[in-house]
């Protein structure tokens, strides 16, 4: 047999038409096996999957019509010639191919590379499997057969940035916005992208604060640099044109203003001088820049559901590569999260200062309301992390020589709770005056606030102290006891029964009055000086009546020393305090 003429049974370009040439007169056992053949060539040409058969010399002899679209090359143009002649641009193993030949173990591949069918990949693979084809023992060549991944590698690497992407998002969401304050969640996000995704980072934000400077021109937002992170080398190069705290008027036409407007990120890669000036503004800033090496620049907004609050700059100097599309993604989404949390700490500060402004007002010093009686109060908010809440203090000199101490808590916090405070202190001013006892102010104040519909209920206790007869009449709203501090015996709870807060409309408040000897202190306090988390109710109120107090001290030292011994570090809630004692005459 010449070795180029391939055995019987052999699959080549034109076989089927030699078998059909002699099938009218070939004996039945041919006329079966061209059947058998036209079947599998059937077969072949209508998988989806490339088929291509390889002599001994790696040759091709066969290819499907699969493996020609596959490559934009038409099957024809396969035959007698071999892969690194047909497809150059394939990457491929002649020697793990020859393996195969030797040892007959079927082995896969990866191929890539590219070929002459246009494709929507950019990097082309794909998996393929080769088999030794046999006659009689005697190596005939190779089968393989193969399928494009391309599009499962595209997959897989979308699959995997994705996955990437929600691993930092999740870190970020416990290393950005853990506090209520916006300079902290700033300086949170700009520590958090370096060096990850940039060189450095800068946020900058709307800001509200009074500053020296005259108000920005119409059209102008002024924004101020919250926070920066980066190398110490890029911060001091950069801190010559901007840094931490300064303040910059940004026009309609800049970058940034129309980065803010848009709501949409703008990436500068590889600026070229006259880019990087229309950013920069002055030709200074341009030096600057250029020392620190500085590339390519990405501004990305600070969205909230109106307008955004700001924008974080990065930046990427020296050998850092220039910004990707995954990378402003990325930092879409992380500005996006961190957006909220510092429009969170902006308006909680906003509420916060407010609440508490409010607050102080409606808790000014008591003065002296009569001649005969010394009165102090103190107040102490609580901690940073805790909204404002509702307490409130008044003492209110009446028409019958009496003075009225009032000690009051709305339930809830914030400013709607000091709004709620201040109905509730004008309320009971009013009443207070109509010279009724105690506990008939109550009663009216309870159903007046049910009627009028304020939403938040409160607990109040009245203390009326009539100099002249030097008694104390109390009254409680569901509020805690007053306490008596005597000069020569323990302190001691006043017996009052605490009816039900007002707003409830249910009445039923019962006044009791105890004496008030001159020297003596009648304390009242809001509940955030007896209730603790982890102290039962009854406990705190031993520890406040087994206190070892100096009477007749000034009444702002005997506050003093109160909060001194039962409030440990950041108070939980509100503490108010509020003194009085009868003059000895």
């Amino acid at each position: 047999m010449d070795g180029d003429r391939p055995p019987p049974g052999w699959l080549f370009s034109g076989a089927e038409d030699v078998l059909l040439s002699v099938l009218t007169d070939a004996p039945s056992d041919v006329v079966e096996q061209a059947h058998e053949y036209r079947i599998l060539r059937s077969i072949l040409d209508g998988t989806p999957a490339a088929v291509a058969v390889m002599d001994e010399r790696l040759r091709y002899r066969y290819v499907n019509a699969a493996m020609g679209r596959m490559s934009g090359v038409e099957p024809s143009a396969f035959h007698g010639r071999t892969m690194a002649e047909v497809l150059p641009g394939i990457h491929r193993s002649d020697e793990i191919l020859r393996m195969v030949l030797n040892d007959g173990r079927p082995r896969a591949l990866s191929l890539t590379g590219t070929t002459e069918d246009s494709s929507p990949f950019t990097h082309r693979q794909w998996s393929a499997v080769y088999h030794r084809l046999e006659h009689e023992g005697r190596p005939l060549g190779l089968c393989g057969v193969a399928v494009e991944v391309s599009g499962l590698r595209q997959y897989m690497d979308d699959l995997e940035k994705a996955h990437q992407r929600l691993a930092m998002l999740d870190t970020a969401a416990t290393r950005i916005g853990t506090t209520l304050q916006v300079d902290r969640t700033c300086a949170e996000l700009a520590d958090f992208v370096v060096p990850t995704l940039a060189d450095m980072s800068s946020v900058w934000t709307l800001d509200d604060e009074a500053t020296d400077a005259p108000p920005p021109a119409p059209g102008v937002v002024r924004l101020r640099i919250t926070a920066a992170a980066g190398g110490d080398d890029i911060l001091r190069r950069l801190g010559l044109i901007a840094k931490k705290g300064d303040y910059f008027d940004v026009p309609r036409d800049s970058h940034t203003r129309r980065c803010m407007d848009k709501g949409s990120p703008w990436v500068g890669n590889l600026l070229t001088d006259d880019v990087l000036l229309k950013v920069v503004q002055t030709r200074f800033n341009l030096e600057v820049i250029r020392t620190a090496e500085i590339h390519s620049v990405l501004l990305v907004p600070l969205p909230t559901k109106g307008h955004p609050i700001g924008v974080v700059y990065l930046f990427r100097a020296g050998g850092s590569a220039p910004f990707t599309d995954e990378d402003v993604i990325v930092t879409q989404d992380l500005a996006a999260r961190a957006a909220v949390a510092i429009d969170n700490a902006r308006q909680y500060t906003l509420e916060h200062t407010m609440a508490l402004e409010l607050q102080r007002a409606l808790l000014s010093e008591p003065g002296s309301p009569h001649p005969d009686i010394e009165v102090a109060c103190r107040y102490l908010p609580a901690g940073r992390r805790a909204l404002v809440g509702g307490d409130w203090c008044d003492s209110i000199a009446l028409p019958s020589g009496g003075i009225l101490q009032v000690m009051g808590d709305v339930m809830g916090h914030g400013f709607t709770a000091a709004v709620a405070m201040s109905q509730y202190r004008s309320l009971l001013r009013t009443l207070a005056v109509s010279g009724a006892p105690v506990d008939r102010i109550l009663a009216e104040a309870d159903h007046r606030v049910a009627s009028i519909g304020v939403d938040r209920v409160a607990t109040c206790l009245l203390a009326l102290i009539d100099p002249d007869s030097g008694t104390c009449t109390v009254a409680s709203a569901g509020h805690p006891p007053p306490v008596l501090l005597h000069r020569e015996a323990p302190a001691e709870l006043v017996p009052v029964t605490a009816g039900p807060p007002l707003g409830t409309d249910l009445g039923g408040h019962e006044a009791v009055t105890v004496p008030l000897p001159p020297g003596e202190v009648l304390l009242l306090y809001t509940d955030g000086l007896v209730e603790q988390r982890h102290m039962d109710i009854d406990a705190s109120l031993r520890r406040l009546t087994d206190l070892s107090l100096d009477v007749d001290a000034p009444l702002e030292d005997v506050l003093g020393t109160v909060l001194a011994r039962l409030v440990y570090g950041p108070a939980e809630d509100d503490v108010t305090l509020l003194a009085a004692r009868l003059r000895a005459t």
